[in-house]
């Protein structure tokens, strides 16, 4: 799920409308004028079609004959997608947002630990050491922080030995980034190498009571660091009443 900030003309496009529709200034059932946007933004409308058909990927629009481009509804967008998570928090969902990742990793991650403490391999080891060598050397770099830290609970849901809790990391990882993006930008956080070692060292020895408590305390070190950023988040804006149709 690749994100289009800063992809040419369209990629501006898809960031203004995108941020605009989930930071709710274009409500849900709105009609698009496509052309009249066009103008605006002082773009193309091969670029407006091209933003219009990755804005549709994401879930955040479609198109009907006779009713034209709309603004669809939240059960409708694609929560994942980096980009959505990204226009939630800027759009003042944030804390939200941070909750229910918090929330998902607390019910899948302490039983991943278990489980992989009893089912690694080889492999699966060496991918947690060369996730942890390079949290190490990632230093003050969110960006090689955040991609190690991605790398260290993909290896360690792939060492459940259990395919599809594997791709467990479709559903954590662009939250993950996120987080880690909101953490570093805001905070000094505390050296990630400790709590993730104390997980791996877990697992390496085929402690899963001991692995799992490991990540217990790795999650409740993550929920602090959220805690200290949340008062830093952008606070949810009021509805542009202006750009709403009358029906809406």
């Amino acid at each position: 799920m690749a994100s289009y900030a800063g992809r040419g003309v369209h990629g501006h496009v898809v960031q203004h409308l995108g941020a605009r529709i989930v930071g709710g200034s274009l409500a849900e059932g709105e009609i698009l004028d496509i052309r009249a946007i066009g103008r605006e933004l002082d773009v193309s409308l091969t670029a407006m079609r091209e933003a219009l058909k990755v804005l549709a990927g994401k879930g955040l629009i479609d198109a009907r004959q006779k009713r034209g481009t709309f603004v669809r509804a939240r059960s409708a967008w694609n929560l994942l997608d980096p980009d959505v998570i990204r226009w939630r928090t800027e759009g003042g969902d944030g804390e939200q947002l941070m909750r229910d990742l918090a929330e998902v990793r607390s019910i899948v991650e302490p039983a991943a630990a278990h489980r992989a403490a009893l089912r690694r391999t080889e492999d699966d080891l060496a991918a947690l050491e060369a996730a942890l060598a390079a949290m190490a050397r990632a230093g003050d770099d969110w960006s090689a922080a955040a991609e190690a830290d991605a790398s260290f609970h993909r290896a360690l849901l792939a060492a459940t030995g259990n395919e599809m809790i594997g791709r467990l990391d479709l559903l954590l990882e662009p939250g993950l980034r996120e987080r880690d993006r909101l953490v570093h930008t805001h905070l000094t956080a505390a050296d990630p190498v400790p709590s993730h070692r104390a997980v791996a060292d877990a697992v390496r020895a085929g402690d899963a009571a001991r692995a799992e408590a490991a990540m217990v305390r790795l999650l409740a070190e993550a929920a602090h660091d959220v805690d200290r950023v949340t008062p830093r988040l952008p606070a949810p804006a009021p509805a542009d009443r202006e750009l709403r149709t009358a029906g809406g």
